[in-house]
């Protein structure tokens, strides 16, 4: 399957602004691009590109006053295949873990593991360890939580989340994190493509996607509380402890948005020239 990915995002910053950008697909992924057009900025900007702590690609550039925008396009090649699942997967100890899977245990910024723990414990605590009580907590956030872009916030965290019972996909992958983090078990925030394939179209314009990998059996599976469906097509462009870690545009200063685009779209192959 080939898939045409990309974004086009626009904002004005008052004065020249250092910004910093992950749109790029994730390097594990970039040995699946087939064609990618150079990244582009209007009007041109110079941006050096480096990989942050958690292996993301990342963009560094000056904004010059005035609007910029951003631009990517690229088409991947993708199994096809959905998300994997694994019945029998178990939890790992973690005194078993390695040492660099243990910050996804810890509370963060949007995720506060302190306040939730009794609440997780006693909710899923009972439940049998592994695929089964991941399982039931992606179940119980997609049910919990009403989703709605009305209901965005880019303060909203996990707890806030589970109080208020509505959110945007963000939501959903923080409360599942935490929940998941309280019960000892590795749980990291996603963000990415994730396109109508294989799936009743959504009237809505596109959005990037987030979602949650969790860690059974000494490796990572996708969970996606929003959706609560294996879904074909994901794109990861980065990943971290929550969103404070992979801000599609990160503004030293103010900006206003202007114009936000995202596409991922399957290539469907022109039957007339293949039969020529």
């Amino acid at each position: 399957m080939l898939i045409n990915y990309g974004c086009e995002i626009g904002i004005t910053v008052p004065r020249a602004t250092p910004l910093i950008s992950l749109l790029d697909v994730h390097p594990e992924r970039r040995k699946d691009i087939n064609t990618e057009a150079p990244f582009a900025t209007a009007p041109p900007t110079q941006a050096m590109m480096y990989f942050d702590s958690f292996g993301n690609q990342c963009r560094r550039l000056m904004a010059p006053a005035g609007d910029i925008t951003l631009r990517l396009d690229g088409t991947i090649i993708d199994s096809g295949r959905p998300d994997d699942i694994a019945p029998d997967a178990r939890e790992v100890q973690v005194d078993l873990l390695p040492h660099y899977l243990l910050t996804f245990l810890l509370g963060s910024r949007y995720c506060e593991t302190d306040r939730l723990s009794q609440v997780a414990w006693d909710m899923f605590g009972g439940v049998k360890p592994g695929w089964t009580r991941v399982q039931a907590i992606c179940d119980y956030v997609h049910d919990h939580l009403t989703f709605g872009y009305p209901h965005a916030s880019a303060t909203r965290t996990a707890l806030d989340a589970f109080a208020e019972k509505k959110g945007v996909c963000r939501d959903f992958a923080h409360l599942m994190i935490t929940f998941c983090r309280c019960l000892n078990i590795p749980a990291r925030y996603v963000n990415g493509y994730l396109g109508d394939i294989g799936v009743p179209a959504d009237p809505a314009p596109m959005d990037f996607s987030a979602w949650t990998e969790v860690y059974l059996d000494n490796r990572w599976y996708t969970f996606d509380a929003r959706h609560n469906k294996r879904r074909v097509g994901r794109i990861v462009v980065a990943r971290g402890r929550d969103a404070t870690d992979v801000p599609l545009i990160n503004t030293f200063g103010p900006h206003t948005l202007k114009t936000f685009k995202v596409w991922a779209d399957e290539v469907v192959p022109d039957v007339r020239k293949a039969s020529a």
